[in-house]
């Protein structure tokens, strides 16, 4: 007797090609719904309608079509259980041997601009994760498969052995089954969460699912394995990038990349470069032209930035190219690039290029795993409003320095805590990252700058409990202060700030990075 198998996928991908397979290599019969079953009785391959097998017509719109006993008892029969044999033959249920099931494109539709909740809501498949979930509960009996890539592995299975699919494959496949109903239910979850709570709090429940888009050599470190995931059905951020040349990205690249994304889409109009190492910016700058801009992000620490990460808000045009083949790169990334610029960049075939459109795209939270648990918080996207800042000092900023100040503030914004920056002429003069103590990060800061700080600009993460950091600013030419401010001491900063004839601006609001 031929075996059977059910069909109902929302991607037909390659779906006429098993189908065909099934029946005329396999001799399976195939029973189907909707229009999956039109798609294949198009195609002139036998099929029955599952309102036919079962006897039972499609209702509610087509929103209960396989929620029948003939399906899902011939779905979770034992066949080596006599009572369950007894109840398909006493019930004329057909055991089912393949179950071939993918689901309502759910986060595919509230992708879309302006989706509303009805629409997505339709989108929530029942049906589906149903047979899923009964399928891969009962592998020992039958197979399910649910991407379209596992098709021909399915077929290559079968011509392996006689026909038959091994236990250790269809226990695979029902593992892939039960991941791919988490992650759909997880998506459904998250999404009726945010639109019951808005931006306002986080919920209760916190999932994290995604699917492994690739194996990484290692992590941060030789011993340490890694992989790469990707949320969602739909390609997006780095997943969604164009590699133009290079090595393959490491976790290290990654992680880099995106503190590099993070910072650079703060600057939007003028042209603007940064230059990362270890996540913290060595250069930033902005620039007239995009090749101005990577030049001065670069001479910031020209040290630092053999081996960087360079970040650019603009395509890379052929000017850009030319200098960025003139020092080792790990990796470049911008919205575009150029064709020329693209020749050029192939002499440095080593260095990863890559395109990425949409560089202000990221996630809406951040997590961290702790021992038993893990961390989420609303990602620091709050946006910079220099008209917000209260001036503390006698002495008021221009409008050039208030300009300077919010450039520096930007910048600041992304470097590991304790943070201090020192900028001029809208570059990086020097970045002190990551001190244990501010007054550590200030002299870093300045030392790097040298004799640049002369007239320069500082920005501070964290506000100044103590004098000590002002009075070290001012004595090495520093003009100008940013800093959030709330101390319970910072009469004392503001205090200096007037002796030494500085300005300080305080904005209200920090930017710790640990």
């Amino acid at each position: 007797m031929a075996r059977l198998a059910l069909l109902s996928v929302s991607n037909k991908t390659g779906l006429i090609d098993l189908a065909r397979s099934l029946v005329e290599e396999f001799n399976f019969d195939l029973i189907s719904s909707g229009g999956t079953a039109k798609a294949i009785k198009d195609a002139g391959i036998p099929v029955t309608k599952v309102s036919e097998y079962t006897g039972s017509p499609e209702i509610l719109g087509g929103r209960v079509k396989t929620l029948h006993p003939r399906i899902h008892g011939g779905i979770l029969a034992r066949r080596d259980f006599p009572q369950d044999v007894t109840d398909l033959e006493n019930n004329q249920i057909r055991p089912i041997d393949l179950v071939v099931v993918n689901l309502y494109p759910f986060e595919e539709t509230i992708a879309k601009p302006g989706v509303t909740l009805p629409e997505a809501i339709e989108q929530i498949d029942i049906g589906g994760p149903a047979m899923l979930r009964a399928a891969s509960k009962n592998f020992a009996h039958l197979t399910v498969l649910c991407d379209p890539a596992q098709y021909d592995e399915y077929l290559h299975e079968l011509r392996q052995h006689d026909g038959a699919a091994s236990l250790e494959f269809r226990q695979n496949c029902a593992l892939k089954g039960f991941l791919h109903t988490a992650s759909y239910d997880q998506a459904i979850a998250s999404y009726l969460a945010a639109a019951q709570h808005g931006d306002s709090s986080l919920p209760q429940q916190y999932s994290l699912s995604g699917q492994q888009l690739q194996s990484l050599r290692y992590g941060e470190n030789p011993h340490q394995s890694a992989a790469w995931y990707e949320t969602g059905t739909t390609p997006t951020g780095w997943a969604a990038a164009t590699k133009l040349q290079g090595k393959e990205l490491s976790y290290n690249n990654l992680v880099d990349l995106e503190a590099a994304r993070r910072i650079i889409t703060e600057f939007t109009d003028a042209p603007a470069a940064a230059i990362l190492k270890h996540t913290n910016p060595c250069g930033v700058a902005l620039g007239d032209s995009l090749k101005e801009a990577y030049e001065k992000a670069f001479n910031a620490d020209a040290v630092s930035a053999f081996g960087g990460i360079v970040a650019l808000n603009h395509p890379i045009d052929e000017a850009t190219a030319s200098e960025l083949t003139k020092t080792f790169l790990e990796c470049v990334v911008a919205p575009g690039c150029e064709g020329d610029a693209q020749a050029i960049l192939a002499a440095k075939s080593k260095v990863r290029v890559l395109i990425l459109p949409d560089l202000s795209s990221g996630p809406k939270e951040t997590v961290k795993a702790i021992a038993g648990g893990f961390l989420v918080q609303a990602a620091d996207d709050a946006i910079s409003d220099a008209s917000q800042w209260q001036v503390v000092t006698e002495r008021q900023p221009t409008e050039s320095e208030l300009a300077e100040l919010l450039f520096a503030w930007k910048v600041c914004k992304h470097v590991k805590s304790n943070a201090i920056v020192v900028s001029r002429d809208r570059a990086t003069l020097g970045v002190g990252a990551g001190q244990m103590n501010r007054v550590g990060s200030v002299k870093i800061a300045l030392e790097q700058a040298g004799d640049k700080a002369k007239g320069a600009f500082l920005a501070s993460d964290g506000f100044f409990p103590f004098d000590d950091s002002v009075r070290t600013a001012a004595s090495a030419g520093i003009t100008a202060i940013v800093q959030p401010g709330g101390s319970l001491r910072d009469q004392d900063s503001i205090k200096a700030a007037n002796e030494l004839g500085l300005v300080m601006v305080l904005t209200g609001v920090r930017h710790f990075l640990h």
